[in-house]
């Protein structure tokens, strides 16, 4: 493909993603396929893919932190679970059938939008816990996301924005400014590896990391001006998608 075209395709959609993950989660779900689309090899693929996001996470979780959204013990306390339990779901790939697993994630993605749809969700912030107990929550939460985004991954983001907010309680700001900083830790850890491995185009990969970074900040700015106003329709938008990806796949793709 054209080199130009491969440029067409990849920044726009990256700057769409950006935007799309700064106020929910789940911008991979738009800008690996670009990269797909435009006929990189899918190593090559996976690696810019992960330099231009972690460019425009950074930059949004750097936005969040000077908006006072990022409660930093408890965000960090979360990395760590986080980290352990992607390396226990990374291992459980290895042993389970991923077509079971998708085929339960087709009754939960409905599921969870249905849960969006109801009036309060989101819109109103629930009593909070005790800091104890709003620790212990968002840590078991953070486990939880963490074996599923080593396992497969997709929506990572915006599974732990809900449960962050549905169950440890939460408020919005704060539960994005968390899973803004598990984000920007595991993708500089997986760049790092790719870095390494020599897999990433780095003239691509700057190019669409700015665009990237300019759909994180616009993004960003979107959620902190209309919250959770905002963040409903692009969560049920991602949930859309993924749950397109997972049919495609499961019956048109034969995974």
């Amino acid at each position: 493909m054209d080199i130009f075209l491969q440029y067409a395709i990849i920044c726009p959609l990256v700057m769409l993603a950006g935007f799309v993950d700064a106020i929910a989660g789940g911008g991979g779900l738009i800008s690996l396929p670009a990269y797909l689309i435009s006929g990189l090899p899918v190593h090559n693929a996976i690696a810019t893919n992960k330099m231009s996001s972690t460019m425009g996470t950074v930059l949004a979780t750097f936005k969040f932190a000077r908006s006072g959204f990022i409660p930093w013990k408890l965000a960090l306390s979360c990395v760590v679970a986080a980290f352990a339990g992607s390396s226990l779901g990374a291992n459980l790939a290895l042993l389970m059938d991923a077509h079971i697993f998708m085929m339960f994630m087709l009754v939960v993605l409905p599921a969870t939008g249905l849960y969006l749809t109801r009036g309060n969700v989101l819109v109103t912030e629930k009593k909070p816990f005790s800091q104890k107990k709003t620790t212990l929550l968002s840590m078991v939460m953070a486990l939880f996301i963490g074996v599923y985004d080593g396992f497969y991954g997709p929506g990572t983001g915006t599974f732990l924005l809900l449960l962050l907010t549905g169950v440890a309680h939460l408020p919005l700001k704060g539960a994005n400014g968390v899973t803004k900083v598990i984000n920007s830790t595991t993708n500089i850890a997986a760049l790092c590896i790719f870095l390494l491995n020599g897999k990433v185009l780095f003239p691509l990969g700057i190019i669409a990391g700015l665009f990237g970074m300019a759909g994180n900040y616009l993004g960003a700015l979107y959620f902190e001006k209309g919250g959770a106003r905002n963040v409903k329709p692009v969560i049920l938008f991602v949930l859309t998608v993924f749950f397109i990806k997972i049919v495609y796949e499961l019956y048109f793709k034969g995974y």
